[in-house]
């Protein structure tokens, strides 16, 4: 396989260069990556429909992953229960040497084979879940390792790599391949590979769970009360969803139900 990943920067001598054209060429890298991705929108459907029906069917996601790619899949699960309201617990990350060193980058835990299927073991996969294999190269040990046992099991499994023709990619049910070419910093893959994987965690996330009826209209109206903020943003929408007109008898409704959905749910059941 070619590693496009690894190849030499477009740039040269970037130490010399002033902060105008470094930024400037990091923005022009940076936009590569959306029209990457672009190219693969078919291929992310695909993944998208399979995680879906999976927790759609009372399964579970698991990201599996390490470096940059890994740790970014954390900070995706860790909003996704206060943003949508969903439970712990269905939308997952498995992390290289585990998410207790998440601020540590054990970088040399992604050779470690075995833990990938001692973790999965931990959390009970099952044919029931789905894995997403995440992994800039195409060849992690740890994300390889993983997904072959997801192949000998019967675990759906997807992943998202950066080179074509990878034996990740060659492993997965559902690939995703986002060739985003060769990285400002040669070989630096938390530059565009990472700014692909987040955005490609965002469009993921946001999509099942807007499928699974975590959104109505354009809002988040089973976000969780978990500060001022949200509290007033959710009585705002409450009042202009269901046409109210009283600031505090909204609030009250809002803290009596714990979201935007069950208070609109009681007003409708009164109504009837």
């Amino acid at each position: 396989m070619e590693k496009i990943t690894e190849q030499p920067s477009r740039y040269r001598h970037l130490e010399k260069m002033t902060v105008a054209e470094l930024i400037g060429n990091i923005n022009r890298e940076d936009q590569r990556v959306a029209i990457a991705i672009e190219k693969e929108l078919p291929s992310i459907g695909r993944l998208i429909t399979a995680v879906e029906n999976c927790l759609r069917n009372g399964g579970r996601m698991f990201y599996l992953g390490a470096g940059s790619g890994g740790r970014l899949s954390v900070l995706d699960k860790i909003e996704l229960p206060n943003t949508y309201g969903i439970e712990k617990g269905v939308i997952n990350t498995i992390l290289a040497g585990g998410e207790e060193y998440l601020v540590e980058a054990r970088e040399e835990k992604e050779d470690d084979e075995e833990d990938a299927w001692r973790q999965m073991q931990n959390w009970r996969v099952s044919p029931e879940d789905i894995v997403i294999g995440i992994s800039a190269s195409g060849t992690t040990p740890f994300v390889s390792a993983g997904l072959r046992k997801c192949r000998e099991l019967h675990i759906p499994c997807g992943c998202i790599v950066s080179n074509p023709g990878s034996p990740i990619a060659a492993l997965a049910d559902y690939p995703v391949e986002i060739i985003t070419g060769p990285e400002f910093v040669t070989g630096s893959t938390r530059m565009k590979c990472g700014t692909a994987q987040k955005m490609l965690f965002d469009m993921i996330s946001t999509t099942v769970l807007i499928r699974l009826g975590k959104v109505e209209d354009n809002k988040m109206v089973n976000v969780r009360l978990i500060n001022n903020k949200v509290v007033d943003r959710s009585v705002k929408m409450l009042m202009e969803k269901r046409n109210l007109s009283d600031y505090d008898e909204a609030q009250k409704l809002i803290l009596q139900f714990g979201n935007v959905k069950k208070a609109m749910d009681h007003l409708d059941a009164k109504i009837k």
